[in-house]
C-alpha cells in the first residue's frame, strides 16, 4: 500500500517535512537556551538581592586604561553581584539619562562618577527623578550630592546598549542609554567596565531619588516558545503520516464503506 512513498514526488515531500521540522527543533532549542540563560539572569538578581556586600573589585576588574577609557565588562556570574565602594562624588560630570521610567512616570536616571582613591572611577545610577515643570525632557532639579567621602552599596549592572548622542546641556552631560564605554570617553579618568545601581549609601541619599526597580526578564515567554516550536515540529511529521495513510487508503479503494444498492428493493412498492 505503501509504495507509492519512494516515488519522487513522495520523496521530495519528505525531504521538505524532515527539513522544516528540524528547522522547527532547532529554533526551539535556541529558545530554550534563551530560556536557561534568562533564568541565570533571574537567579543572579535574586540572589545578589539576599546577599552581603563585597568589595567592587571582587565582581569588576579595574581599568587598567588611561583616562577616557572603560575596564573590561564583569563576568555575566559577576553581573547583579551587590558591592560596596567608597570614593567621591565627581559633581562636574553628572550623567543625566533622559526618557527613563518610574511608576508609569518619564523622567531621568541620574548617574554620577563615584572616583575612587587610586583615581579610577566607578559610574553610579544614584536613582530616578522627574523632569521640571515644562514637559518631560526639561532638566530636573537635582538634589545636593553628599560632599568628602561616601560609600555606596548597590549591584552592578551590565553596561546598556545603543548610548546614542551624548551631548551637554546646561553643564551636564545627557544621554539616552548608560553605555560605559561611550560615556567613558567624555570623562577624564578611566572607568570601571559596569555601573552600580545604587541600593544605600553613606551619608544618606536624598529622598529625592527613586530607587530604580530591576525588572527580572520574561524567561516563561521563552519557554511557551520552545513548546511551541517543538509542537510544530510534531504536528509536520504527524501531518505527512497521516497525509500518506490517506493516500494510501484512497489508492487501495479503502476511503470510506461501499454498501450494495439494492435496486430490487427500490422498484417494490411500500
Amino acid at each position: 500500500m505503501y509504495r507509492f512513498l519512494l516515488t519522487p514526488r513522495w520523496l521530495g515531500i519528505l525531504a521538505l517535512t524532515l527539513v522544516a521540522a528540524a528547522v522547527m527543533v532547532l529554533l526551539g532549542n535556541w529558545q530554550l537556551d534563551r530560556y536557561q540563560g534568562r533564568t541565570a539572569i533571574n537567579e543572579r538578581i535574586d540572589a545578589g538581592e539576599r546577599m552581603n556586600p563585597v568589595p567592587l573589585r571582587d565582581a569588576v576588574p579595574a581599568p587598567n586604561g588611561g583616562a577616557g577609557t572603560a575596564g573590561s565588562a564583569p563576568a555575566d556570574e559577576a553581573t547583579w553581584t551587590r558591592v560596596t565602594v567608597t570614593g567621591r562624588y565627581d559633581t562636574a560630570n553628572i550623567v543625566l539619562v533622559r526618557g527613563r521610567t518610574v511608576d508609569n512616570r518619564v523622567g531621568f536616571e541620574v548617574v554620577t562618577p563615584l572616583v575612587l582613591a587610586d583615581g579610577t572611577a566607578v559610574l553610579v545610577d544614584q536613582g530616578w527623578v522627574p523632569p521640571a515643570p515644562g514637559g518631560a525632557m526639561a532638566q530636573p532639579q537635582l538634589p545636593p550630592v553628599p560632599p568628602g567621602e561616601v560609600t555606596v552599596v548597590g549591584r552592578v549592572h551590565p553596561t546598556e546598549s545603543g548610548t546614542g548622542a551624548i551631548g551637554r546641556r546646561e553643564g551636564r552631560l545627557e544621554a539616552r542609554r548608560i553605555g560605559v564605554p561611550r560615556l567613558a570617553r567624555e570623562l577624564p579618568y578611566p572607568v570601571h567596565g559596569a555601573f552600580v545601581l545604587l541600593d544605600e549609601q553613606t551619608p544618606t541619599a536624598d529622598p529625592l531619588f527613586r530607587a530604580v526597580p530591576i525588572g527580572h526578564t520574561n524567561n516563561w515567554q521563552n519557554l511557551g516558545y520552545v513548546v511551541q516550536w517543538w509542537l510544530f515540529a510534531a504536528m509536520t511529521l504527524f501531518g505527512y503520516g497521516w497525509v500518506a495513510r490517506r493516500e494510501a487508503r484512497r489508492m487501495a479503494g479503502l476511503d470510506g464503506p461501499h454498501l450494495p444498492i439494492d435496486r430490487a428493493a427500490e422498484r417494490t412498492p411500500s
